[in-house]
Formats: structure tokens, sequence, C-alpha cells
């Protein structure tokens, strides 16, 4: 049986294991505690999965008690699975450094991490959001580190700012020569918000990078990859080509629903559409997510509104609050015909390493897609 096959078995009531025995399946329960192999809650918030040679791998930030775990203090954890619901503990794949020097030392924010495997290259690459220790969120910084194995160690390469000395493809010339200070303007009024939908920050932070925080990646059907990223100080995400080893920006990079305020990107295609999975902007309180769509990775992206149905019923949360959550990635379901998995994460500041996941299927209707509350769930659903 190849393993593809196990990972749809192992949620559609009773599943074949790699070594062949019969096992009851388990539902995916969102919001509940999910133990690994050894009984502890699964330690990987805000992350990303990668399916390679048959197995499925959750890379995530490791989180410590108390509000120190809101930063880096051990570094990135993997897991492993086959079927989604049962994960094995892989380590750190990333760890925090010791080095005072480095931009990664204990202490630091690493944020979202996401891996994508390089055909050509052979490597496997991570990209995360990063803030230098001891500057808040002020440094907006992209990290990125490789390995020869996917669940590493991988090796800190280092973190800049996008795109330093370059626009945006799309950019009008007119806007090139506008105003680079907010001098003058009252933040979040009308005519700031002008500014900002005219590029101010993007002229400001023209000759540094542009800034990155939350982020995502994604891989096309053709192997280029993209680097969608929270910039303009959170005002507008820009997605930037990254470069044929993934280890770096092409310069390519355009800007979308400027001043719109969208954070924690998650992005999926679907029978030739792009399409883009957001929240707004209120730390860590959960607000309504944002969906929107794309014929091309370049835009122009549609806004479709709220994709959430339904309520949480353990914390009375719906659509308006995400059922508690914040989006992180959406799974395409390995051998499974249109299938897909939307991540959220269950922020708790005050104890983060007691987050939660909510992970619910995305069902596709003449609306558009829509992710329905589901309190268990399994497979299943995607046959019906």
């Amino acid at each position: 049986m190849k393993a593809f096959q196990v990972i749809i078995m192992a949620m559609t009531g009773a599943w074949v294991t790699m070594g062949g025995a019969v096992t009851q399946a388990k539902d995916v329960v969102p919001g509940a505690l999910w133990p690994d192999n050894h009984g502890v809650h699964i330690n990987a918030h805000g992350g990303g999965m990668l399916v390679h040679d048959g197995l499925i791998y959750w890379f995530g930030e490791h989180k410590i008690q108390g509000r120190r775990g809101n930063t880096a203090q051990v570094g990135v954890h993997c897991y492993s699975s086959t079927d989604l619901a049962a994960w094995t503990d892989r380590g750190i794949a990333l760890a925090v450094s010791e080095d005072p020097g480095s931009d990664i030392v204990k202490g630091c924010v690493i944020e979202r991490p996401k891996v994508i495997y390089n055909a050509a290259t052979k490597k496997f690459v991570m990209w995360f959001h990063l803030e230098l220790r001891g500057q808040g969120y002020n440094a907006a910084r992209t990290g990125v580190a490789v390995s020869d194995t996917v669940t590493g160690p991988y090796r800190f390469i280092h973190s800049l700012r996008p795109n330093a000395g370059t626009w945006p493809y799309d950019f009008p010339e007119a806007q090139k020569t506008g105003p680079a200070t907010e001098e003058g303007l009252k933040g979040w009024t009308e005519p700031w918000l002008a500014a900002v939908k005219a590029g101010l920050f993007v002229r400001r932070d023209f000759k540094g990078g542009q800034m990155s925080r939350d982020m995502t990646l994604f891989v096309d059907d053709d192997g280029k990859a993209y680097h969608f990223h929270a910039a303009e100080e959170n005002l507008t995400m820009h997605i930037s080509e990254l470069s044929d080893d993934y280890l770096s920006f092409t310069g390519k990079y355009a800007c979308i629903f400027p001043a719109g305020h969208n954070e924690a990107p998650a992005v999926f295609k679907r029978k030739g559409k792009y399409y883009l999975l957001t929240s707004g902007c209120t730390g860590w309180a959960p607000n309504p997510a944002r969906l929107a769509v794309a014929d091309s990775i370049w835009g122009p992206w549609t806004a479709l509104g709220n994709p959430c149905q339904g309520v949480n019923p353990e914390n009375d949360l719906g659509p308006e609050k995400t059922f508690g959550g914040q989006s992180t990635y959406v799974l395409p379901v390995p051998g499974k015909s249109d299938a897909y998995i939307a991540m959220f994460d269950m922020w708790r500041p005050r104890d983060p390493i007691d987050g939660r996941y909510l992970w619910l299927p995305i069902e596709f209707t003449e609306r558009g897609p829509s992710i329905r509350w589901k309190t268990a769930w399994n497979l299943n659903l995607f046959d019906q």
C-alpha cells in the first residue's frame, strides 16, 4: 500500500498502518489537546506542512510556559504523521543560537516557519518571520535556513528585509517620486490611508527593504516559489518571488490590498485559481477571517469576504472571531481529490505552550469556499 493511501484511510473509519495492522481512525477534534507519540500536547504553533516521501511533516513554533514563551527560547519543532491524527515528535529542526551576535539568538522572535523542498537542489528550505532580540516587532525581517534532510538540523543563513532597492513590478511611475515620510499626516485618517495606498511605506522602505512579518510560502505547479508577507506596517500584503534555489528573492514582487491591514496569510490553488486566506490585525485577539481569489498569483485579487460559518461551542465564537483562531496554513490532502484543510491557531499569549489548533475542511459551494465549524470530523466529509 502506498503511503498516501495510508493517509487517506487513517481518517475514514478503519485504516491500515504502515505495518499492516487495522486500527480505528481518530477524528480531528478542533481546539482539543493533541498529544504526540509521547503523550505531550503538540508544540508547533503558527506552523506549516510539508508532504515528502509519503509522510506529512508539521513545522511550528516551539513555545514554553508563561509570557516568555512568546519569544523563541527553543526554536522550530518538527513532527511527522502518516494519517494527520497520530504525530511523532521529530525534535527541534532549527534551534535558537547561544551566540549573542546571531540574528536567531535565544530570546528573539521566530514565527510562522514554513518549509518547502527544492527538487533541483535537493535541499529543504525554511523561511520564517524574525524579530531581533530586544527590539519588539521593529525589525520586521524574514529569515532563511536550509537542510539536507527534512527534519534537520537546519542551518541558519541570514535574515533580511526583502526586495531592497526594487519597486513592485506593477508600481506606477508617478508613485515612485512621492513623499517617503508621514510628515504632516495623522495616522488612520483618510489622507493617511490614501498616502499608504499610493505607496508611502513602499517608498519609505525602498532602500533598506520592505517589512516582512506574518508570512507563508507557496510553491506553484511549475516549481516556482513565492513568499507572502505582511508588509508596510502590516497594512499591505506583499507577494515576493523566490529565486530558483528558494534561498533569496528575485526582486519581483507585488502589493495587494494596499492599506487593507491583512496578516496570517495561507495560500492554496484549486482548479487554476489562487486563494488567499488572511486575518485582520488585532494582535493575539481573534477577528474575522478573510478570503480572496485571483486567476494569476500576481493578481488582480478579488475579496470574497469571510468564509467561516457556524459557532465553536467551547467559546461561543463564530465567524466574527474565526471560532477563536487565526489562519496559518491550508493543506491540500495528499492522494485525495479536491480536499483541502484550513489550519488555524488558537493563541494563548499568557501561556503560549497551551495554544490549540483548529483544523477544518474547506467546502466548495456555488457561492465559493466555505469553512464550517465542526466539533469533530474526518476525511469522509470530502466524499459526500
